[in-house]
């Protein structure tokens, strides 16, 4: 294991393996419902997912359906090129400095998420030019 002086968010591998093995249907319910309860839709919350992970709707039911873990989540998602856009603090960690790349992808996610929650405008989300 590489010192862990000057990195972001270097927990330990037990923190990064209860993400790996997270399920992404457990959490999906929590995004729906924060979004909802913003007012914003399942379909933006959608439109975001795809964005990062190239998963459109069908794709997306059929992983919830078979109950997938985050690694295989995102081991088959083709992540968007400016995703390394995606910037700022979350959870109490800076995403850009999180040196493990899954528990990065997941945080992407969640960052993502949390932007639609409070009212960003989709073409900053997605990281659009405009």
């Amino acid at each position: 294991m590489s010192s862990r002086i000057g990195t972001g968010m270097n927990k330990s591998g037990a923190h990064h393996q209860r993400i790996a093995r997270m399920t992404f249907a457990s959490v999906y319910p929590m995004y729906v419902a924060k979004v909802q309860k913003r007012g914003r839709t399942k379909e933006e919350l959608h439109e975001v997912i795809e964005w990062l992970t190239g998963f459109d709707t069908r794709k997306l039911r059929d992983l919830i359906e078979k109950k997938v873990t985050f690694e295989e989540f995102f081991r088959d998602a083709s992540l968007h090129p400016n995703a390394r856009l995606i910037t700022g603090v979350i959870c109490g960690y800076r995403v850009e400095e999180i040196e493990d790349h899954l528990t990065r992808k997941v945080r992407y996610l969640d960052k993502l998420v949390d932007e639609l929650a409070k009212g960003r405008k989709m073409e900053k989300i997605l990281r659009s030019a405009g």
